[in-house]
């Protein structure tokens, strides 16, 4: 029986091209968002709508997906702020963005744990970021999205406690940065191909081992300090 795989905000982007991607290669593959996927996907991937900011909204999906097996679950959706800068960016607008990047990664992984228990590769992929790492983020080139890089650093706290409290699961937890990527977040200055990180994410994602539990790592295996 083929492997499944969910996908969060798979409407476009990275998210669309993992979807694409595993599908072509034979697995059954549940496309997650608040957008149908884009074209390329017809017949062979399932939409499921999903807004990972709103907690109703995945308490729902995993209602619906109640008693199906998931092998693999991506968090991959997220959003930058609006209004970056220490004087600009305003409360409401960073609590957005931890809302989708951080609480909703978090909420999906608590309401879809019986799932991925009934699957048989057991991995839990959040799509981070290295601009989140204390030890390497701002060695990037400037950036000041306060909000993204909280959100992120958050999230790196997310991959490591759900490490320790799935691992009786045998549930393993992945945190992957996907590298500056051709995408509408990317932006035009982008340098890599949004097929070739995806193709990297699931070369990591699907020769993960519980061993690999906890860490943090880019597209292509290199390991990013926290």
């Amino acid at each position: 029986m083929a492997a499944t795989v969910l996908i969060t905000g798979a409407g476009r982007g990275l998210g669309h091209e993992l979807a694409v991607q595993y599908a072509h290669h034979g697995w059954r593959v549940i496309a997650s968002g608040r957008t149908h996927p884009a074209q390329g996907c017809a017949g062979r991937i399932e939409f499921q709508p999903l807004d990972v900011a709103d907690p109703a909204s995945i308490c729902d999906l995993a209602t619906r997906l109640a008693g199906r097996p998931v092998d693999v679950l991506v968090n991959n959706a997220a959003i930058r702020s609006e209004i970056p800068g220490l004087h600009s960016f305003a409360p409401d607008e960073f609590l957005k963005v931890v809302r989708t990047n951080t609480l909703g990664p978090l909420l999906l992984a608590r309401a879809l744990r019986p799932n991925l228990v009934a699957g048989r590769m057991r991995v839990i992929a959040n799509i981070g970021s290295r601009a989140g790492s204390m030890a390497e983020g701002l060695l990037d080139d400037y950036d000041d999205d306060y909000a993204y890089r909280c959100s992120k650093s958050a999230l790196n706290m997310v991959c490591a406690q759900l490490a320790q409290d799935l691992r009786v699961d045998g549930i393993t937890v992945l945190s992957l940065h996907p590298g500056w990527v051709k995408t509408d977040m990317g932006g035009d200055q982008a340098i890599l191909a949004v097929e070739d990180s995806a193709r990297g994410l699931r070369t990591i994602i699907d020769s993960a081992t519980p061993g690999d539990s906890g860490s943090f790592q880019t597209f292509d295996g290199v390991p990013i300090g926290w």
